[in-house]
């Protein structure tokens, strides 16, 4: 495992990318609403990203079609938006976003509810929501990067959810994806240790029910889960700073810098 170490210079850069990244989640809210096509907005995010001086990390990428990933309901992740994908009433969905500004990447990803959606819904985007925060407590310099998943994991079991073991986190920075895995079922005290400097995503998939997913035989990407049954994921760029961590895609302010 290589791990890269970011120079002050290089966090800066991520810094600026996350940054972005995250404006872009906010930026598209108020059109997450019944009746719009996925389409429109990954359409609008390109544009966005454009705008702003960046480029989508997702388009082209191993021949991936579109500029962000949109997952609907028990769509796990890499949803490929689409005209005949529409909005309605009831649905959770993922959009995924990685920005790349000035070479360096930032990736984040969040749910959104439209209309109003069932409190079992609403309970497991709270609880996943909850499962990230609780990993990204774990960054801290001299911790083992296993904890991450071993806090995950063991809070999913307690709600019954299943933790999707077939996708992870990943280091980034100067590429889309870099050392290390950041697996969110892992076992305690495995891994190698963080140092300041490293920066990677957390972005945990807890499913409602069996954590296997299947990807669509005809796209090559969609992750759908293999019992039809919902599924959530929220994800943060994290740089681990001398102290603890600092979050470089939360643009609400709510993760202080430890």
């Amino acid at each position: 495992m290589s791990i890269v170490i970011k120079t002050p210079e290089q966090i800066e850069g991520i810094r600026k990318s996350s940054k972005l990244a995250g404006q872009v989640l906010q930026y598209i809210e108020p059109f997450v609403k019944e009746g719009v096509d996925t389409e429109y907005l990954d359409d609008l995010i390109r544009k966005f990203m454009e705008d702003n001086g960046a480029i989508p990390a997702t388009l082209g990428y191993h021949g991936y079609p579109k500029s962000s990933c949109i997952s609907l309901n028990n769509v796990v992740c890499h949803g490929i938006p689409s005209k005949d994908t529409v909005l309605k009433n009831g649905d959770i969905l993922n959009i995924d976003v990685t920005c790349i500004l000035d070479g360096y990447f930032g990736d984040t990803s969040r749910m959104y509810t439209v209309g109003e959606v069932t409190p079992k819904a609403q309970q497991l985007i709270d609880d996943t929501l909850h499962a990230l925060n609780l990993g990204i407590q774990q960054v801290k310099p001299g911790n083992y990067l296993g904890n991450i998943g071993y806090v995950i994991s063991r809070f999913a079991r307690t709600r019954n959810y299943g933790v999707v073991y077939e996708f992870c986190g990943h280091g980034i920075g100067m590429e889309f994806h870099e050392d290390p895995q950041v697996d969110h079922a892992s076992r305690k005290n495995s891994g190698p240790k963080l140092r300041p400097g490293m920066t990677f995503t957390i972005e945990p998939m807890l499913n409602e029910g069996r954590p296997k997913v299947e990807i669509n035989e005809e796209d090559g990407w969609t992750a759908t889960t293999i019992d039809g049954k919902l599924s959530a994921q929220f994800e943060h760029t994290i740089l681990v700073t001398a102290t603890g961590f600092e979050v470089l895609t939360d643009v609400k302010g709510d993760y202080p810098i430890s």
